[in-house]
This record gives C-alpha cells, structure tokens and sequence, in this order.
C-alpha cells in the first residue's frame, strides 16, 4: 500500500475525511448528546399518554419509538453493516466519557476492571432488569437503566484513563456485542504492517478505545472513529468479504467468553426476554407455581409486590408485576438462556471432540455469530413494529422477511463455522459442522415457533 493507492480508493478516503474533520465529528457528537438526554430525562417528567394520543405528537411516545424502535435496532444492524462506526461517530456516553477522563482523575486501569467477563454479566444484568421494570414502556424505567449506565460511564471516565473511553472498552453492557456482531461488517481499518515498519517514526495514534493499531487485525474493538486513518501511511479504511474476520480470527483474539456472551447472552437470555410476554410457556409456568402456591396456602407471592424501580408498579397505568411475575420472568429467561446456550455448548463441545481438538469448541462459536445476530434483530424489531401497529400500521410482508433473516443468520453461520474447520477427514468435518451448528438451529427453532406456532 502507498500513500496514492490509499488515497484513491474511495473507501480510504471516507477514512481519511473522519481524520481530517474532528472538528466536524465532535459538534455532531454533541449534538447526539443533547437529544439523547434530552429524550431520555424529559419523557420521565411528562403524563402517560392516553389512547388517543400518537408518536408524531406525544413527546413519551416519540421517545419509546425513538430509543426502542429506531434506535437499538437499527444500531444493531449499523454494526453488521459499518462496523462500530456508532461507537465511534455518534455514541453519546461514549463521548461524554471521553471527555470527563481528560478532565479527570487519569489513575492507571486496574486488573479487575480489565476482566473479560464483565459485558457477559453487564448484559445479562441489564436486560433482565429490563425486562422485570418494563423498561421498552414507561420512561422513568427508561431514565433509570440509560441514566444510571450514563452516571457509571461518567464516573469511570473522570477516575480511571485520561482522554480514553475505558467505559466503553471494558463496561458497556452493548460492548461485547457490538464486538461480536462488528466481526461480520463488510468495512474495517486495516493496518500494513510492513508499511507501518518502514515508515518514520511519528506520534502515537490517540486511539480512545486502547488499541493497539499496529497489531490490530480486526474491527472487534475499533470504534471506526478514523483517528487513525493514514497513519505512517499504513492505515486505511477498506472493504473486506463479509464474516471473513471470523473465518480467519487468529488464536490471540478468541475468548471464552464472547462465546458465553453470545450463547448464553445473546442467544439465549435476550431471546427469552423477547418471548416471554407472549409465551404461553410462560403461561403454564405462573398457572402451574400459582396453583402449588394456593394449595400451601401461601398467597403473598400472587399479592405482594415491589417499588417500581425494582419490579413494574404503575399507578398511572393500573399495571402492576406481583413478585409471582416476577419470578416466573427471571425464571423464562434463566431457562430460555440455559436451554438455548446449553445446546450451544454441547453442540460445539461435541464439535471440537469429533476434530479431536477439545479447546477448539472456543474458536468454532465464533461461526455462529451470524445466527445471534440475526434472532436479536428479529426481536428488537418487533419492538419496532408493536409501536407501529400502535399506530395502525400493519406490514404484511414481515412474516416472510423475519423467516428470510432467521435462514440467511443460519446459513451464513453454517458457512462461517465450515471455513473454520482445521483440516481433517471429509465425514469428521461434516460431523463436527453439524454438531456445531446445534445452537443456531435451537434458536431458528424457538423463533420459528414464537412466531409460526403460538
């Protein structure tokens, strides 16, 4: 690569505009920043909207839209697309936590803030409490859950890091996400390193994400924010066949637990989430607790409940979860995170024992990648279009689009984890491909019932 081919293609170029526009990209940073907490403080302190009122003129109802119809969706899909280039361009904690650590306290990041585990626990953590205060509904739950992680990403920034945005690489509970899904982006910054060798010597990239640009391979960590776009002349943004980070991801870049996120997480946790309200497992499962409950005459669980900062509790709206609900809604997505991740585990356990390779099961999860990705689209969108149907609205091609999604995740998984297979005998390979896509069918099948089915 040299300077001029770099320059002439036009991706690379789209990579050095972001380098040369800072300026440009910080107003309009802020500017996300100000209708975020905007929509997120001022929905809470308004009434609930009656029937008669719309998205197009009631403030709480354009912000539910805005925030779980528009927003989380189509982020999840940006990162399929353009990789975290929202990380980078437009997230409003992400800015603002960059911006308090150059003010702040720059105190070296200590190992136990560096644990891996922490966007598995972050998301599990958030989606269930999600779910169990209704978050997607009443803008306190929402000003609670977005507020409180905008108060933890403010508050790592002004002690640990200076101008970095360690939140957002180590505590976001969308990062490890974001890393998973940015993995099948078609777009990343791609680094030469024999350019870089050969170039003179010049400042370091200020990489607000703590990357290592020389060495980076990827786009799991890369914000896409172009900081370092030309850099020694070894830096550019250019295309690159889709999912093909994960068909040749080095040994250095697996872990353990993107594979826990995604199958326990993604696959499994967040799945039962989406489903449980219309499930008529859940159902039985709250008939069947209720029923052993009145037979020990034990009635409080059916009757009681909790503040509305810990379980759903509206006086505006009469809704009200007993601590019978839930339970049984913890329980679903527990069960859904344990069935689904479970079959997951086993299938890619079974995998790397068929290649004889025990602790290849790790690389191989990585194939199913597209899977996920597809089944949280799914149910992210229908948050999309409940709020439409809301408003009269009614799209008769989605049954088709959704089954079309949920086979393109699971054939573009099956592709992804065939060209991960090391070498071996065809029939150990074709075993080993099928045992290893167990996960992504358990979950093109529990969507397909959800939707087909019930």
């Amino acid at each position: 690569m040299n300077a001029l081919s770099s320059r002439s293609a036009p991706l690379a170029v789209i990579g050095h505009f972001l380098a040369r526009h800072s300026g440009t990209i910080q107003a309009v940073q802020w500017l996300m920043v100000v209708i975020y907490l905007g929509l997120v403080t001022v929905p809470a302190f308004l009434p609930v909207p009656d029937d008669a009122q719309h998205i197009w003129d009631n403030l709480v109802l354009f912000a539910q839209f805005a925030f779980w119809g528009v927003w989380w969706p189509f982020v999840m899909v940006s990162m399929v697309v353009m990789g975290r280039a929202w990380c980078g361009l437009f997230c409003p904690e992400g800015t603002m936590t960059e911006w308090v650590s150059r003010h702040g306290l720059g105190r070296a990041i200590p190992a136990w803030l560096r644990w891996k585990g922490w966007p598995f626990v972050a998301f599990v953590c958030t989606t269930v409490y999600g779910q169990m205060i209704t978050v997607y509904e009443y803008p306190k739950a929402a000003l609670l859950i977005l507020g409180a992680s905008t108060v933890m990403a403010l508050g790592i920034g002004l002690v640990y890091g200076r101008g970095k945005r360690v939140w957002c690489r180590y505590l976001c509970p969308a990062s490890g996400v974001f890393s998973l899904l940015s993995r099948l982006a078609p777009v990343h910054f791609r680094v030469d390193a024999e350019a870089w060798r050969v170039a003179p010597r010049t400042h370091a990239v200020d990489c607000a994400t703590l990357v290592d640009v020389r060495a980076m391979t990827g786009g799991g960590s890369c914000h896409m924010c172009g900081r370092c776009s030309g850099h020694r002349d070894a830096v550019e943004l250019a295309p690159r066949l889709p999912g093909s980070e994960i068909a040749a991801l080095p040994a250095r870049e697996v872990s353990p637990w993107d594979i826990v996120l995604l199958l326990f997480g993604v696959m499994g946790v967040a799945t039962g989430a989406f489903q449980w309200a219309g499930s008529p497992w859940f159902v039985a499962l709250k008939q069947g607790i209720a029923r052993i409950l009145i037979e020990r005459d034990i009635l409080f669980p059916m009757t009681e409940t909790l503040p509305w900062w810990l379980l759903t509790n509206s006086d505006e709206t009469g809704e009200v979860f007993s601590l019978l609900d839930g339970f049984c809604i913890v329980a679903y997505m527990g069960g859904a995170a344990l069935a689904l991740g479970g079959i997951g585990l086993a299938g890619l356990a079974a995998a790397a024992r068929v290649l004889g390779e025990k602790r290849l099961l790790w690389r191989l999860g990585y194939g199913l990648v597209p899977a996920g990705a597809a089944g949280l689209i799914v149910g992210l969108s229908s948050m999309t279009l409940t709020q439409l149907t809301a408003e009269g609205v009614f799209l008769a091609w989605v049954p088709d689009a959704r089954a079309l999604l949920l086979t393109g995740g699971l054939l573009w998984s099956a592709l992804l984890l065939w060209r991960s297979l090391p070498a071996a005998a065809f029939a150990r390979r074709l075993a080993a491909w099928g045992l290893g896509l167990a996960g992504a069918f358990a979950q093109l099948g529990m969507w397909g019932v959800f939707f087909f089915v019930w």
